[in-house]
């Protein structure tokens, strides 16, 4: 009486070397595989997006991160879609500008505000404002908010004061270079005095100092070493 094929193998080839049937089991497991990748749950995972001629593809699970912005609606939310329309791909139709979408994706899947150089923060705020995306339009209004008053307060401007002073003096001088005051640089300008038989030298010393002494709309008083400096310049 003869065998079959040992169980769990694949049967020899037939007649003319072609391969025979597969089992059943083997058969069932292969439409199992293709099922699950062409399932219904996994299709519907991803969104296709045609942003002003150009493809963005997301999940719906990112898209739903604002529950009120528009794209929510579009295609997250149960029910009736906000009646866009969809390209022969299946992908939906927002007649928006492409460039500036990025970032607002971008925030969506990681929560943080990055903008390339090349980009204005007033246009991201402009499609955030339209997407509806409450917590993105806060983060870049602040931004635009600090980036104006960096703008406002201009480059840092200093005074600067030549104060002359003898060899002697020298170490008083450094002394009292305080309250903002910093040494620039040390000329000398010869002997002029002569007192007993040693000549005094003299030199010039020029200091600077941050134009600009308020913060926060409070104006600071010199101190008295400040004073000392200033008299002694405007005497000059």
């Amino acid at each position: 009486m003869a065998e079959g094929p040992p169980r769990g193998r694949t049967p020899s080839p037939g007649p003319g070397g072609a391969p025979g049937p597969p089992s059943p089991r083997a058969a069932g497991a292969a439409a199992g595989s293709a099922g699950a990748l062409s399932s219904p749950a996994a299709a519907s995972k991803w969104v296709r997006l045609n942003v002003g001629g150009t493809y963005f593809v997301s999940t719906r699970q990112t898209l739903c991160r604002e529950p009120k912005s528009f794209l929510c609606r579009l295609c997250c939310q149960d029910g009736p879609e906000l009646g866009s329309d969809k390209d022969e791909t299946g992908a939906y139709l927002i007649d928006r500008d492409p460039t500036y979408f990025g970032p607002i994706l971008n925030y969506l899947r990681h929560g943080k505000l990055i903008i390339n150089k090349e980009l204005a923060e007033e246009g991201v705020l402009e499609e955030a404002e339209f997407y509806n995306i409450a917590s993105l339009v806060r983060l870049v209004k602040e931004r635009i908010r600090d980036n104006e008053n960096r703008t406002s307060q201009g480059p840092v401007k200093h005074v600067y004061r030549v104060l002359q002073c003898q060899e002697e003096e020298l170490t008083q001088m450094v002394s009292t270079m305080s309250d903002g005051w910093k040494f620039e640089q040390l000329i000398s300008i010869g002997s002029s005095y002569n007192y007993g038989n040693e000549d005094q030298a003299e030199f010039l010393c020029v200091v600077s100092r941050e134009l600009n002494n308020s913060t926060n709309g409070i104006v600071k008083e010199p101190s008295e070493k400040a004073k000392i400096l200033q008299e002694r310049g405007s005497r000059m």
